[in-house]
């Protein structure tokens, strides 16, 4: 049957809009020039809480979501990213995140070491303060140890926190890290809420540091200290199995207060430094280091290197650090403490 006349032109064709609508298709994606810097604090769920214009009297935290035109790249704490949209702050509103800018570090693991997942667990930090209890729980060394890889695997400056000293010495824990040359600092839980706090806060000012360290070893609690304005749920370490009980959930970046004394407006006050307090974790997978890279954090051996055999593992008999040792060029005790550290990448906790 013939729908239109014999003579029927393009006029006669009715047009039917499609149903996804009938603006054309294109490739070309818009440039964004306009979208607003920010930093972001927190990620829940798919929303994520950037600040923009920080240290500025138009300061506010803005919820976002992810554009589609970023696909499957994530977004962490700590990231610079650019948003578009309502911008304003408002209850109910949400922005667009549309660009991710380079990251200058990224600190990564892994479930355990035969995951081959990756996890970024922050982004841009420029510090990694390790916490450790020295009693309740007991201190894991080989934790540490893989800890302080992920460190100089990121390019980042390890920091040892040291907490709980009123329940036993530090001493001996410290002595096993002098060869590696890391700051660290000791503190006690009564002394938190008065010289104690700003004893780690002078490590951290100015700084990006992310803490880490297992369950139970008070790392929330320095963090309640170190920003008292913004306190975050506590456990207690489990009686029978000394372990500590997952209490924070989300990694969340948080800004230290002004030194005192700091002048409204000065760099110490606009720029005092930012903790990211991260979620506890019973184990900590090294899946995706090179052990090559762990040498650059050895200034004093990495040229000593350039004698190795392909591929050494710089625990061989035939590896050239031996002779450059003893040649003078280093102390053993450093050449011991990286080979303790790569051979913590290849065995498991408790070996």
């Amino acid at each position: 049957m013939r729908r239109y006349g014999k003579d029927a032109d393009e006029d006669d064709i009715r047009n039917r809009p499609a149903r996804r609508g009938s603006r054309p298709r294109t490739r070309i994606r818009p440039k964004h020039e306009d979208a607003a810097e920010a930093m972001v604090l927190t990620v829940d769920r798919g929303r994520l809480t950037c600040l923009v214009d920080p240290g500025t009297k138009q300061e506010r935290e803005v919820v976002a979501m992810k554009a589609r035109e970023l696909g499957r790249k994530g977004v962490v704490v700590g990231d610079v990213v650019n948003l578009v949209g309502d911008l304003s702050g408002d209850a109910d509103t949400l922005a667009r995140i549309v660009r991710v800018e380079e990251r200058s570090s990224v600190l990564r693991r892994t479930a355990d070491d035969d995951d081959p997942y990756e996890r970024i667990v922050v982004a841009n930090a420029e510090q990694l303060a390790i916490v450790t209890a020295l009693a309740d729980p007991e201190p894991r060394p080989r934790l540490i140890d893989r800890c302080l890889v992920a460190a100089y695997d990121a390019g980042m400056d390890p920091l040892l926190v040291l907490t709980k000293s009123d329940l036993a010495s530090a001493e001996p824990l410290l002595e096993s890290y002098a060869p590696l040359g890391i700051s660290y600092v000791v503190t006690r839980r009564d002394e938190l809420e008065t010289a104690g706090a700003e004893a780690v806060r002078e490590h951290l000012r100015g700084r990006s540091t992310v803490f880490i360290g297992h369950s139970g070893v008070g790392k929330t609690t320095l963090v309640n200290a170190l920003v008292p304005d913004r306190q975050r749920q506590t456990g207690r370490v489990n009686a029978v199995t000394g372990r500590g009980r997952h209490t924070t959930v989300s990694a969340l970046a948080l800004r230290l207060p002004p030194p005192p004394g700091a002048k409204a407006g000065s760099k110490k006050a606009l720029n005092p430094g930012w903790v990211i307090d991260t979620p506890g974790f019973r184990s900590f997978g090294l899946s995706h280091i090179d052990p090559s890279r762990v040498i650059h954090a050895f200034p004093d051996l990495e040229p000593g290197t350039a004698d190795c055999p392909r591929a050494c593992s710089h625990d061989e008999p035939d590896c050239a650090l031996d002779a450059w040792v003893a040649d003078g060029h280093a102390e053993a005790a450093r050449l011991y403490s990286l080979r303790r550290l790569l051979a913590s990448k290849e065995a498991r906790e408790g070996d």
